[in-house]
Order: C-alpha cells, then structure tokens, then sequence
C-alpha cells in the first residue's frame, strides 16, 4: 500500500508544470471546496493534534458523503474519530491517535482497529514530518535512523524498508514520500489568491503545501494582498500551492486555533464521555448533532453554544494581552 502513496518524479514534475500558477482569486465555499476532493484520494490534514485542525472542512466532507479516502496526519484526534465513524476514511495514517492525554487512546479508533473496521498505519513522528519534507523535495524516500528497533516497524511488515548507506555501509531506513493528493491547511489569515501566514507553531504544514498535489485552505479570515506585503516574512504558504481559499471563522472547533480561540474543554469532556461509554452509538449521535443535524457551519456552532465560543475566543485571545 505504501509504494501507491509514493509519486514517481516524472509524475510530479508533470503535475507541477501543469499548475495554474497565475495569481487569481480562489475563494470559494466549503460546499464547493469539499467538491474538489473525490473519493479515494489521499487527503492530509494540517495542524497537529487539536491544534489547528481544518474541522469546518472535514465536516463539509462527511456531509458530501465522501468515502475511502487515505487521511495522513502528524497526530491525529477527534477528527480522525469521526471521519472513520462517519465512513469517510478506512485508512490513517498517522504517529499518534488520541482525544489528549487526560482522555487516553480513542475508543473510537481502537473499535474500528480491533473489529478490522479500518487500516491504521503508525509511523513515527519523526518519520511522518520526513516523509511530507521528501515528498516536498520530489524525492521518493528520505534515509533516516527513526524507528530502527522499534516494534512499530514490525507491524508496518513490508512497508517497512532499510538500505545500505553508500558513504558509511550503516544500515538506515528508506522512509517513503508522501505526496497527497489534497492538503486541507487552516490558517489564522490568508489573502484571496492564497498567500497564508500562520502564527504559533507551523507543525509540518509548510512541507505538507509543498508536497500535496493541491492545496485547499480555510482561514479565520481573508484579507487583502497589500496586507500580506506589508509582513511578508510571516507568509508560510505561497499562491502557487493553493487551489482554494474558504473564510471561515472559528474553522477549528471545538479544537482550537493559536491566539483566536482555546479548545472548548467541557465539550471535549463531554465527547470523551459519550465515546468511551459507547464508540459506535455515541459517535453515531454525535455525529447527528453536530454533522448532520446544522445546516451551515454558523448552526454548527450555535450547538456549542454562544457561552462556550465566547469562553473560548477569551482565552484564545489572552495571549496578546502580555
């Protein structure tokens, strides 16, 4: 499976040559964003953890119905709980997957692992961030010493390769590149043609741009080009990635987005009670409530409620107040 997600460089230098680079406008919406991704694709998600992650955007996809999509992750959360619950994906690859520490290993990925539900690929993260940074080089593997005599590389079986060093005669492992098909990326700002800067920590999302066939991002807020001159060392993400730009405030909830808003814990409480109770019923209700049951991502968040957005966005915030 592994050799599939590796892009031959004849391949992506065609796909490269063939991008539209012109500096146009791409906002679009969820909606038709979500239209851009077909079923099967490799689909890797920015941020890491609960930090950053492009909820809004999964959420558009499991309302598309979209299904059989490989998701690659740094770490991967709740999203990925409900992306497999909701039979959009069978198959994550990822270095790590919980709700969070205080929560423990998510039942819901432990239930569809242990009845052979869907695929889990673990991979270091050492060995996730090297195989987005190969695939952004245009190279098919990248040699490194993660993982060698870790168990991990037992389970990974023939996926899991080691080379001869030329130079030294040491032996290293030949990590794969990944190159996505999509990236979804959220971002504290962009401008329409898709220049992205990102405050706080960037994680693996510059290599994930650069590796990814296409990029769709969704951000906080849009704003102009001139604003992204005038501070054009924060800009992370060139125009020339991105196929598409979605505003959408508070994109990451109930996880959170650096110095806009905090994850909302006692919904993450709440989450975690539900799923460890039951992974199957209360994913299923979970997802009705707040996948299925609002008609816009505004309704979306009108179920957290007003009080938790408002707590949220005021401890997001008080990072500026020093």
């Amino acid at each position: 499976m592994t050799r599939d997600l590796v892009t031959p460089y004849a391949k992506l230098r065609a796909d490269t040559v063939a991008r539209d680079r012109g500096l146009r406008e791409k906002v679009t919406t969820l909606e038709a964003a979500a239209d851009l991704i077909k079923d099967g694709e490799h689909v890797a998600l920015g941020g890491c953890h609960m930090s950053r992650t492009p909820i809004a955007m999964l959420w558009a996809l499991m309302r598309a119905k979209r299904k059989d999509l490989v998701v690659s992750r740094s770490i991967a959360s709740t999203e990925s709980d409900m992306l497999l619950a909701a039979g959009t994906t069978k198959h994550i690859i990822t270095s790590w997957f919980s709700q969070g520490l205080i929560w423990g290993v998510s039942k819901v990925m432990r239930h569809h692992m242990e009845h052979k539900l869907a695929r889990y690929e673990e991979w270091s993260h050492m060995s996730m961030g090297l195989r987005y940074r190969a695939g952004a080089m245009g190279i098919p593997f990248i040699p490194s010493r993660s993982m060698m005599g870790s168990d991990v590389s037992k389970e990974l079986g023939a996926d899991f390769k080691t080379m001869t060093c030329p130079f030294t005669g040491e032996e290293v492992v030949a990590l794969p590149a990944l190159n996505p098909d999509v990236a979804i990326i959220h971002v504290q700002r962009c401008d329409p043609y898709g220049n992205a800067q990102i405050d706080g920590l960037q994680f693996m999302d510059i290599d994930l741009a650069m590796a990814a066939k296409r990029v769709i991002l969704t951000t906080e807020r849009i704003v102009s080009n001139d604003f992204i001159r005038r501070t054009p060392d924060q800009t992370r993400i060139p125009f020339i990635t991105v196929e598409a730009v979605v505003e959408v405030p508070m994109g990451c909830a109930p996880h959170e987005c650096y110095g806009a808003y905090e994850p909302f814990f006692d919904h993450m409480d709440e989450y975690a009670d539900i799923t460890t109770k039951d992974p199957v019923k209360g994913m299923q209700d979970y997802l009705a409530r707040y996948v299925y049951g609002p008609k816009t991502w505004s309704d979306m968040l009108s179920e957290l409620g007003m009080e938790a957005v408002l707590d949220a966005c005021r401890r997001g915030r008080s990072v500026y107040n020093d």
